[in-house]
C-alpha cells in the first residue's frame, strides 16, 4: 500500500492507512501499526513518518525507478519502431506504474507523441524471446524472413523456405532490433531486423561452433556495423572543423583521440565500415569534412560523387 499509493507529495496518515486495511479485511490499531511501521523501516523500506498535531502520516521514499528514469523508459519505447503502436500504449502503462499510483498519473499527461513510424509485426516480441531462449541454449534457430512490396505487402525471401541459422546476440541500433548471427556455409556475421522475422523456432540441434567466423570482435563489430550499414572495416583520417567535435564523438565515441591541426581544423582517425552510406555521412557536411587517408578511400569518394553527378546531368 505504502509503495504503491504515497511519495514525500502524497503520504498516508495513521486513520487513512487503518482505514484502507480495514476495506480489505484486515483490523489494525495504531499501536500494532506503529510496531509494524518500525518492523519494516528494520527491514530497510525506507518509510518516513511525518509528524502531525493530531495524527502521523507516512509515505515511502525508496523506489526502484525515479520520475526521471522512468521518463527515459517511457521516451526509448515510444522512439523505438520495431515497438509496435499496440504494445508503446501497453509497456508505457507498465512502465508508469512502476511511479506509483500518484506518478503514474503525472507521468502519462505528460507523455509527448514521437513521430515514429512504428512498424506492425506484433510477433516481434515472440521472436525476441525464442532468440534469447535459443542464445542461452546455445541451440540453432529456425525462421522466415521478407522484405516489403510496393504495395506494403509482405514478400517471404527465398520463396518462403526457412532460414537456419546460429545465433549471437541482438543488438538495438537506429531504432531497430536486430539479429546477428552465421550460418553454417558462410564465413562473416549476417544481421537480419528481428521485425522482418517470422515463424521463429528454436531447433533441437546445437550451434555449430566450427562455422563461427574467427577472429571477430563483436564489440567493435556492433560500433562499426551499426554505426555505418556494412562494408569492409578500415581505419581512416578525417579532417573536418572543429565545430563538428560534438558530432564526431556522437558518432565515434568520447574515447576518440582528436588533433588540432590550425585555422579551426581537426583530425582523427577511427576504424570505420566502409560503405556508400560511408560516403554519404561524409558529403552531408559539405566542405566541413574531408577524408585525408588513405589515398585510395579517397578516389572511391571521388568516382562516386562522379557517378552521381553523371546520372543527374545525362537528365
Amino acid at each position: 500500500m505504502l509503495k504503491q499509493d504515497t511519495d514525500e507529495q502524497h503520504p498516508l496518515t495513521t486513520n487513512q492507512i487503518i482505514e484502507k486495511l480495514r476495506s480489505v479485511g484486515i483490523e489494525c490499531d495504531r499501536k500494532t501499526l506503529y510496531q509494524d511501521i518500525k518492523t519494516l523501516n528494520a527491514y530497510g523500506y525506507e518509510i518516513i513518518q511525518r509528524r502531525g498535531q493530531h495524527n502521523n502520516s507516512y509515505y515511502v521514499v525508496d523506489r526502484n525507478f525515479d520520475v526521471p528514469e522512468l521518463r527515459i523508459l517511457i521516451d526509448a519505447v515510444q522512439a523505438a519502431s520495431f515497438i509496435t503502436q499496440k504494445k508503446t500504449a501497453e509497456f508505457i502503462d507498465k512502465i508508469s506504474a512502476l511511479g506509483g499510483s500518484n506518478r503514474a498519473e503525472i507521468l502519462k499527461k505528460n507523455i509527448v507523441e514521437f513521430n515514429t513510424a512504428k512498424h506492425t509485426n506484433e510477433n516481434i516480441y515472440y521472436s525476441i524471446d525464442k532468440i534469447d531462449e535459443a542464445i542461452l541454449s546455445e541451440r540453432k534457430i529456425i525462421f522466415k524472413y521478407f522484405d516489403y512490396d510496393i504495395h506494403g505487402n509482405r514478400v517471404f525471401r527465398r520463396e518462403g523456405h526457412r532460414y537456419v541459422a546460429n545465433p549471437i546476440t541482438m543488438v538495438f541500433s537506429n531504432d531497430n532490433y536486430y539479429l546477428v548471427c552465421y550460418h553454417d556455409n558462410h564465413t562473416t556475421l549476417t544481421n537480419y531486423r528481428i521485425y522482418r522475422m517470422m515463424e521463429v523456432g528454436m531447433l533441437e540441434s546445437p550451434i555449430n561452433k566450427d562455422a563461427h567466423p574467427k577472429g571477430i570482435d563483436l564489440s567493435n563489430y556492433r560500433k562499426q556495423v551499426f554505426s555505418m550499414f556494412g562494408g569492409e572495416s578500415t581505419t581512416v583520417t578525417l579532417e573536418t572543423t572543429s565545430d563538428l567535435i560534438d558530432v564526431i564523438f556522437d558518432k565515434f565515441g568520447e574515447q576518440t583521440k582528436i588533433t588540432e591541426i590550425g585555422n579551426n581544423k581537426i583530425q582523427f582517425t577511427a576504424d570505420i565500415q566502409i560503405s556508400n552510406m560511408f560516403f554519404g555521412w561524409c558529403c552531408c557536411f559539405g566542405k566541413k569534412m574531408k577524408i585525408v587517408a588513405p589515398n585510395d578511400l579517397k578516389n572511391r569518394l571521388i568516382y562516386y560523387l562522379q557517378i552521381l553527378s553523371t546520372m543527374y546531368t545525362t537528365d
